[in-house]
Formats: structure tokens, C-alpha cells, sequence
């Protein structure tokens, strides 16, 4: 498609676009009494308006219901998990019995590990990526320190090379060989959290399972936002925040995923807890472990089901929808918002590096731009004038056009306002 900059493209882009309607099914923040251009959901998703309904019926259950609501709730809350399995397998490309919802994203990650990471004197390495997101960080180091290993010695960062911003795959697969028969576990991030460049996490957990290694995800900035399919993969395991591209609100809770080939295996250890004990007999209040089978067996603690309520209304969201039109609009909007920027940076003395790889499959929902001979002034106008976005130091804003709640029009508007500010006119 030919792009234009004008207003009334932007505008017939909407009208064409089959998932225009749910950028009504969002809350938006005002800024000047206008509705933002809301470019964060890589860090926070809007608020689905259908949210407060499954808040409100999970308090009127409590309310009415107390303890009986873990059985006679609309939706009673001792399997209310269990309607994540299906939708959510889905989004991740899992079974059903694949995937569970518990905990937060690193706790889920520590947890993993315990299964997954299990070091010996001869295999006791760690591949990630260089500039993996700092609670990565925090987590390998701990968890090599944790089993007596120094980080310096067995955390292995794959680099970028010189000059460029993000790492090419022949470097992934190169580092697998070179660490060999050391290699323990392979962990990156699904969608590197400051460039957007999107993994081929087919290939590298091919290469990590033939190097002798379990390979997981940390799928924090591609759940919801990327066409996964971890089961055919043969992924190990992964885990994802909800409420970046899933839109569950602040802090919410994580999901997991299991392989199906490591539910009957006795000999993987796990740290266990009543809620991940044989459904059918957990009131029995039996001393000896019983896990459930499939990823629910790695469920430690009851279920906050607050919590989980917003995340369901999103999911049904997602269900609704489908993976393959939000992925067609993604690849759409991410290329306008391209062309936008392109033609601003015509059309001004500044220059703009799009440091996001340029292929469609190797990137997502996210632009990081670098904002070569302008400053954090250029960001902190963007943000009074109504563009939500993301300042990460030393100049890059990053971009998120979440296909779900931004349009096209969104994209011309932020290209105006971008041009004034750099030229230092008001915006009317």
C-alpha cells in the first residue's frame, strides 16, 4: 500500500479497519480535555470498559456469598483459573493444559527455574540476551549465586555488534555452539523490551534443545503481541506479564506455560503448594504432594481472584477477536506510524533512527526512535500536548500502536504535534 500524510487517508485507513469499533471498548486518559494518543501499552494497556463488570460481579459474589463464593460464585472461584486455559492457548499457540495463570512475572520465572534450571558441575550456563529487561538481570544473578556459581562466570550475554542495535540470529546460534556441552538453559526475552526486535524463538530453541539445554521465554512484550505457537515450537516453558498488550491492569497477574512433555516427568522438580495438589482431593488436606496434571501442577497459592477478574475480561476480549486480524492490523498501523515518522523527519532539521528492526516479522507492536539533535524537551512537549509515550536515556521515545485501542488518525495527529514540537510552534 501507498501511504499518504493526510488526514482524510488516516481516516478512510479507520474506516476500513475492522477493529476500529474496539478503540471504544477502552478508557482513555485526558490531557488538555482531549483523549491522549496513547503510545505505552508496552508498559501498561488501557482499561478495557468491560473490566469494572467482572470486578463488580466477583466483590457482589464475596458480599453475598463470602466463603461460599469458592463454589457458588457466577463464576465460583476455586477453578476460575481454569477458564483461562482455553483462550489463553490460544494467544501463546498451547494446549489447554499448557498454560496456567498464577503470581507475578519474575516470581513465576524464579519458580520456573527451579524446574528448569538445574545446573551440574559440567552444565551450569546461561545464554540471555545483552540489555535483557533488569529484573532478567536480577534474576539470573541470583539464581547462579543461589547455586553456587559466579553470574561473571556462568551468565552468557549474546552482544550486538559493533554499531548496530539489535542481534542477529547467526550470533544466537553461534553462541549456542560455542558454549557447547556447558550450556544449562537458554532464557530470552520473546521481544527485546527496548529495541522491539522480536526473537526467532522457533530456530533458537531448536538450537538450544540440540546443544543439550532447556530453552525458555521471558514473553513479557509478546504475549498479546505477537503470533507465538510454543507448543509446536517445543518451547520448555515461558511466562508473560498480563497487563502490558493483555491490558489487565497495574502489576497484574502472570501466565505460564508448561510443555505437555514435562507433565508426567516425576524426576522435574518443582516447589508445590496446596493449590497445585490434586484438584478433586485438595480438601482432603492429604500431607503428600499429588500434583495436577498439566501446568496447573506448578500452581503453588490460591488464586487471587481480583485479580485475575480484569485479566478474564480481557482474555474474552482477545477471544472475540483473534490472534490473526490483530496481528494484520499490528503489522499496518507499525508501518503508517514508520511512514509518519519518515515523512516528519523530511520535513524538519532533525533526524530520526528507527533502531526497531524494518521486517514486519521481526518486530511488533513497538518503534524505538532515536531523537538524534533533540532532547528530553522534544519528549516532555509530546507529553503535555497529549502523546503518551516512553523516554528511555539517553534519546530514544518508544512507540507502542496497539493494534486493539490506537487508529490510523492517532498516527497522523502524533505526527503533527511531533513536527511542532520540533519546530517549537503551538499546538492549536
Amino acid at each position: 500500500m501507498i501511504f499518504k500524510n493526510t488526514l482524510e487517508f488516516a481516516q478512510q485507513l479507520d474506516a476500513n479497519d475492522v477493529l476500529h469499533k474496539y478503540q471504544e471498548e477502552f478508557i482513555f486518559p485526558q490531557v488538555n480535555n482531549k483523549k491522549v494518543i496513547y503510545f505505552t501499552g508496552n508498559s501498561l494497556g488501557l482499561q478495557p470498559k468491560r473490566t469494572k463488570k467482572y470486578v463488580d460481579e466477583v466483590m457482589d459474589d464475596w458480599a453475598n456469598l463470602a466463603v461460599e463464593g469458592h463454589f457458588y460464585a457466577k463464576k465460583p472461584w476455586w477453578d476460575y483459573h481454569e477458564r483461562f486455559a482455553e483462550p489463553l492457548g490460544k494467544i501463546v499457540g498451547a494446549l489447554p493444559s499448557e498454560v496456567t495463570v498464577m503470581n507475578t512475572l519474575t516470581v513465576n520465572l524464579h519458580l520456573l527455574m527451579v524446574s528448569f534450571y538445574r545446573p551440574t558441575k559440567k552444565r551450569y550456563k546461561i545464554i540471555c540476551e545483552e540489555k535483557a529487561f533488569p529484573s532478567d538481570q536480577y534474576m539470573f544473578q541470583s539464581q547462579v549465586d543461589f547455586h553456587g556459581y559466579k553470574p561473571e562466570d556462568a551468565i552468557v550475554e549474546i552482544k550486538r555488534r559493533e554499531g548496530e542495535h539489535n542481534i542477529r540470529l547467526e550470533d544466537v546460534l553461534a553462541k549456542i555452539d560455542e558454549v557447547g556441552e556447558e550450556l544449562a538453559l537458554v532464557l530470552i526475552g520473546g521481544v527485546n523490551y527496548y529495541t522491539g526486535q522480536v526473537f526467532d524463538m522457533k530456530t533458537i530453541t531448536a538450537a538450544g534443545h540440540k546443544a543439550g539445554a532447556y530453552v525458555g521465554w521471558d514473553l513479557a512484550h509478546a504475549a498479546g503481541n505477537v503470533k507465538l505457537q510454543l507448543h509446536d515450537w517445543n518451547v520448555d516453558f515461558a511466562s508473560w506479564c498480563s497487563y502490558k498488550y493483555m491490558n489487565s491492569g497495574p502489576g497484574n497477574a502472570s501466565g505460564c506455560f508448561i510443555h505437555e512433555k514435562h507433565h508426567n516427568d516425576a524426576t522435574l522438580p518443582r516447589f508445590a503448594g496446596w493449590w497445585g495438589h490434586n484438584k478433586e482431593r485438595r480438601f482432603k488436606m492429604e500431607q503428600t504432594f499429588d500434583p495436577v496434571h498439566g501446568a496447573d501442577g506448578w500452581q503453588i497459592s490460591n488464586i487471587p481472584i481480583l485479580s485475575l477478574a480484569p485479566y478474564l475480561a480481557s482474555i474474552d476480549m482477545f477471544d472475540e477477536i483473534g490472534m490473526d486480524a490483530l496481528m494484520h492490523k499490528r503489522d499496518s498501523i507499525t508501518s503508517y506510524l514508520e511512514f509518519i515518522l519518515h515523512e516528519i523527519d523530511k520535513e524538519t532539521d532533525s533526524t530520526f533512527e528507527i533502531i526497531t528492526p524494518v521486517k514486519p516479522s521481526d518486530r511488533a507492536s513497538q518503534l524505538s526512535v532515536l531523537l538524534h539533535g533533540e532532547g528530553r524537551s522534544l519528549f516532555d512537549y509530546l507529553m503535555k500536548n497529549g502523546v503518551i509515550t516512553d523516554w528511555r536515556e539517553p534519546n530514544v521515545i518508544r512507540l507502542a500502536p496497539v493494534p486493539l485501542y490506537t487508529s490510523y488518525e492517532d498516527m497522523y495527529n502524533f505526527g503533527q504535534i511531533l513536527k511542532a514540537g520540533i519546530l517549537n510552534k503551538t499546538v492549536v
